[in-house]
């Protein structure tokens, strides 16, 4: 291809409504992203349609929010950058980009290249088929058996209470209509777990195998605590068994606990008061207030999500859009 015919593609991206919009949170990714980019923009100018690729930069304390910036620079056809004032999280950082995105197919990737962006034409071909919801799951998952064995209860635990089926619920490779996309941003959910809610919503979703690598570099951003925390919004954010649960075993435990003192007074009339037994009757104590505990956390749980979308704060605040007009 000559100068003078890049030059004009160019410039049609430029004037172009992008197609395809392709959303990439980031949060102190400096040493991937250099690759990143190099690898998804071979791929958005082997696709021959109009893409843009949102970056949303989550508070990033490394240089990434300065990288970001250079490959708007040296790509403004293609790049815009979101800036946040602050860590909100990888989800607000995916519904800022679905907030901000232009096209008709809106794809999700992580920064850490464990999903390789070569992966994502199988999705839009999924899409151009007809899907509204196309989401991925990972052949030969490149983790521990600290992340893969609790993702696979997880999973089975998550369909059986909420009904949602998603065979890989933690591949953030995913592909949304717009139509999709405008829903959840419209559903206003301070605490979501995006693929779920999309799962809801979808008329004819499906899922792709994709290949999967081990992070290019860095640690993942995932502690045990977020997620076990990302796992509680999804329970509670899609159904009531958790609570319906406990109120089966409280009344199952509050039998048995009825048939144990009726047990205790007849004991007591007709073979004498108790010597022996007081640990027994602790642990049996200590167990209830076990019980009662868990059933406040559950509550707990309800009511903090409550608390959270009544009293309607910014999920997010947007310090700046750093692209080129």
């Amino acid at each position: 291809m000559n100068e003078t015919s890049t030059a004009s593609s160019s410039a049609n991206r430029l004037v172009a409504v992008p197609e395809i919009s392709i959303v990439v949170p980031v949060y102190n990714e400096s040493q991937n992203l250099p690759f990143l980019f190099e690898r998804l923009a071979a791929v958005a100018d082997r696709m021959n349609r109009a893409v843009e690729i949102i970056f949303t930069d989550d508070g990033s304390k490394d240089n990434s929010l300065a990288l970001l910036k250079g490959f708007v620079e040296q790509r403004p056809d293609l790049v815009r950058v979101i800036e946040f004032d602050r860590n909100y999280g990888q989800h607000m950082a995916v519904m800022a980009g679905f907030e901000t995105a232009r096209g008709e197919i809106i794809v999700t990737l992580d920064a850490d290249l464990q999903n390789p962006p070569e992966e994502i034409p199988k999705l839009i071909a999924e899409m151009d088929a007809g899907h509204d919801v196309v989401g991925s799951y990972r052949r030969d998952r490149q983790d521990s058996i600290l992340r893969t064995l609790p993702s696979r209860i997880v999973n089975i635990v998550r369909e059986q209470i909420t009904g949602i089926k998603m065979r890989d619920q933690g591949c953030m490779l995913r592909a949304y209509r717009r139509g999709i996309v405008r829903l959840i941003v419209e559903s206003g959910e301070t605490s979501t777990f995006i693929p779920a809610l999309a799962q809801f919503y979808a008329e004819r979703p499906c899922e792709v195998e994709v290949e999967h690598a081990a992070r290019h570099a860095g640690t993942s951003n995932y502690n045990l605590y977020k997620l076990i925390r990302l796992n509680f919004d999804l329970m509670t954010g899609f159904s009531l068994v958790p609570l319906q649960l406990f109120t089966m075993v409280g009344m199952a435990v509050s039998g048995a606990s009825l048939l144990l003192v009726l047990y205790l007074a007849l004991r007591r009339l007709f073979i004498g008061p108790e010597a022996e037994g007081i640990f027994t009757l602790f642990a049996i104590l200590f167990f209830l207030l076990g019980v009662v505990i868990t059933g406040l956390g559950i509550v707990g749980e309800y009511v903090g999500r409550i608390y959270q979308q009544v009293r309607q704060r910014a999920r997010f605040r947007i310090r700046t859009i750093h692209e080129k007009p």
